[in-house]
């Protein structure tokens, strides 16, 4: 942003106005939140840091060149017949060098100070604050110790960038006077003051954004969003506020060409004023045309449009390409992407070429681990994400444990037919052996659902599903005898999450439902439906802590409980359970073990506390829950487990280690329980 000049005489016999010209760079320092908005045809890029603020001065007239007229007086106001008081400060300063006076003895010795501004409570928002605590040199140096030549210097910098930062709010001409003090009473730190006289702050004399009439209908509309209008003060940030606020409605409003140019403000100081002007380039309204690839051998064209959020024919919208670059990132197929508005050359629409760099495609994956009740387990992957063009992935799973052995073979394809929907499929077979039962088991499934992720985390989740499942089983019940059963099931889920965070969230809530009717085949032939509702809440009690609630209901109806497959009952414990007791170690206990045999109902609470500390954290917990026999849950037997959980909030998510304890143990129940896993309990 620019601020240039005039000069005009009057007539009425008043001394010549003044104006003078300023390169305001200031106004570039850069401004969290007011960073601007293009439209985002490549990698979007995070929020900067500060950058130190680039040396300002005011550009006064040459008095060695004819022309030249004489400097304005300290205070721009104070010219003629036209006085603006300004409170008086006591005079600092010795004939040749403006230089702080310290008010006791100098006698060389370095200290440490407190720094303190005053006179500018009505003005320093926080992010004026920041500002100065980011670039003052006395804030950097303040725990170090420094003599008073050096606290000297550095408050005559720290006044210079004060008059900047101020400003950049329209108050020129402000007075700073530095002190350096004796230590308080109970301190052993200098006090340094500034205090502060910013004197009047300028107001916008006119606003002209010149160009927006060749937006035709648009005009009113596209002028609605720059907010800066006569009677405003100069101030740069919402003044650059002003411009990415334009910026972006041209973006959104169908100009994919459009350019804001920087703001020019001419200061009259004189009047104290200033007049604002912007020119804009909108580049002609546009709609959405073709999609183009310059490779299509991970994706066609056609299947980039079908994610897309428009359709072609559409009015330009910058925040739609961004939308589709993340699509197309998190297909995890690619390790760039760009995507760019072309002019198809009819006046009329804009095409978008992609331009992506391929990622590895293939992965193997391993994962050791162990839990109370689960013993060790090893686990190894291969997938292929795109064995079937277009995002067509096959994965290859084994898993090797002390109660379980699985192999496994998947297909999954994302954005079937239509963006976010997943059609997956899965042939497995394992052998189990739990404490519950004894499982060895084949399962082919299909389902065709609209998955979550962390980069689109979504409101509403649903899933629909059949699985045909083959299993010979042993469990108490049986007394050891194997049993075989053929199962079909169509698996109905629907989920609401309005969490704020996937892996850690914070505040909001989820709900959700399970149902799945299904036919066991085993001697005869008897049906059933399983039903689950499961629920959680979020609320934060200041910055660092976060109580966390969840409940979670069961019941199958229909049929006894003996019936039934021992691996499609209902069972509680472990570490996504009740914490503090063995895995699926909760409920009636049968035969001469007194193994779990699961129920036909279930009920489970939690609560718990997120107490954050930086990266790490700490979480007390207490959950509780009971497996019955009956199809409502008995809530007399719950089972109780507490304890405390460590969190190490990494980058992708938090690493939880919870060790818990029963309250009211059976017998057998372990003294102490160790879980391990990513992401929050719930």
């Amino acid at each position: 942003m620019t601020i240039g000049s005039r000069t005009r005489r009057r007539i009425s016999g008043r001394p010549p106005a003044v104006r003078h010209c300023l390169a305001w760079l200031l106004l570039l320092v850069p401004v969290p939140g007011l960073a601007r908005q293009t439209p985002p045809d490549s990698t979007a890029g995070m929020d900067s840091p500060l950058d130190a603020m680039p040396e300002i001065g005011l550009d006064w007239p040459d008095l060695g060149q004819p022309d030249a007229v004489a400097p304005l007086p300290e205070d721009p106001a104070d010219i003629a017949q036209e006085q603006v008081a300004v409170p008086e400060l006591p005079d600092l300063t010795t004939p040749d060098e403006e230089e702080p006076v310290a008010a006791f003895a100098d006698s060389g010795e370095e200290r440490r100070y407190t720094v303190t501004l005053n006179g500018v409570d009505a003005i320093a928002d926080g992010l004026f604050r920041q500002r100065f605590d980011q670039l003052s040199v006395l804030r950097q140096g303040q725990d170090k110790p420094a003599n008073i030549a050096q606290i000297n210097r550095r408050m005559k910098e720290d006044s210079e960038l004060l008059d900047r930062l101020l400003r950049a709010k329209g108050y020129y001409a402000a007075r700073v006077r530095g002190a350096v003090t004796a230590p308080p009473t109970g301190s052993d730190r200098l006090a340094v003051d500034l205090s502060i006289v910013p004197g009047t702050q300028y107001l916008l004399g006119s606003v002209d954004v010149t160009g927006l009439a060749e937006t035709g209908a648009r005009q009113d509309q596209l002028r609605a969003a720059f907010p800066p209008k006569p009677g405003d003060p100069v101030d740069a940030d919402n003044i650059l506020a002003g411009r990415d606020a334009l910026a972006t409605a041209l973006a959104e409003g169908g100009f994919p060409f459009a350019a804001v140019d920087e703001p020019e403000v001419r200061i009259d100081h004189e009047d104290r004023k200033g007049d604002l002007d912007i020119i804009v380039t909108p580049g002609g309204f546009r709609r959405f045309g073709a999609i183009r690839l310059d490779d299509d051998s991970l994706f066609s064209a056609r299947h980039v449009q079908r994610i897309a959020r428009f359709d072609p024919g559409d009015a330009y919208m910058a925040s739609d390409v961004e939308d589709l670059r993340r699509a197309i990132v998190a297909t995890g197929l690619v390790s760039s992407v760009r995507l760019t508005p072309v002019d198809a050359g009819d006046d009329d629409h804009v095409n978008i070429d992609v331009a992506v760099r391929p990622a590895p495609l293939r992965t193997v994956a391993g994962e050791l681990g162990y839990g109370t009740g689960e013993g060790y387990r090893a686990e190894v992957s291969w997938q292929h994400r795109n064995f079937f063009p277009p995002e067509g992935a096959v994965t290859l799973r084994g898993v090797l444990g002390t109660q379980e052995q699985t192999a496994s073979f998947t297909y999954r394809r994302n954005n079937f037919r239509r963006r976010d929907n997943v059609l997956t499929g899965l042939l497995s077979v394992s052998n189990i052996r739990r404490d519950a039962y004894d499982a060895r088991t084949v399962t082919l499934s299909g389902a065709l659902e609209r998955q979550t992720n962390i980069l689109f985390q979504k409101n509403w989740v649903w899933h629909v599903g059949a699985e045909l499942i083959a299993s010979d089983e042993a469990d108490a019940f049986s007394g050891g005898a194997r049993r075989t059963f053929l199962i079909g099931a169509v698996p109905l889920s629907l989920t609401y999450d309005g969490s704020d965070d996937l892996l850690n969230p914070t505040r909001g809530f989820r709900l959700g439902g399970r149902i799945s009717p299904e036919l066991s085949f085993q001697n005869k032939t008897f049906g059933y439906t399983r039903v689950q509702l499961d629920g959680s809440a979020y609320q934060p009690l200041g910055e660092r802590v976060v109580v966390a609630a969840r409940a979670r209901f069961g019941t199958i109806l229909g049929s006894a409980v003996d019936q039934i497959a021992p691996s499609r009952r209902f069972y509680a414990g472990g570490g996504a359970s009740v914490r503090g007791y063995g895995y699926q170690a909760i409920g009636p206990r049968y035969g001469p073990d007194d193994d779990p045999v699961g129920g036909k109902s279930l009920a489970e609470l939690s609560v718990e506390a997120r107490i954050r500390f930086g990266n790490f954290g700490i979480v007390p917990f207490v959950d509780a829950g009971n497996i019955s026999a009956s199809f409502l849950p008995r809530f007399r037997d719950l089972r109780i487990g507490t304890g405390l959980g460590v969190r190490y909030y990494s980058s992708f998510g938090p690493i939880r280690v919870d060790v818990g304890t029963p309250l009211n143990p059976q017998q057998g129940d372990p003294k102490v329980a160790v879980y391990v896993s990513l992401g929050q309990a719930f």
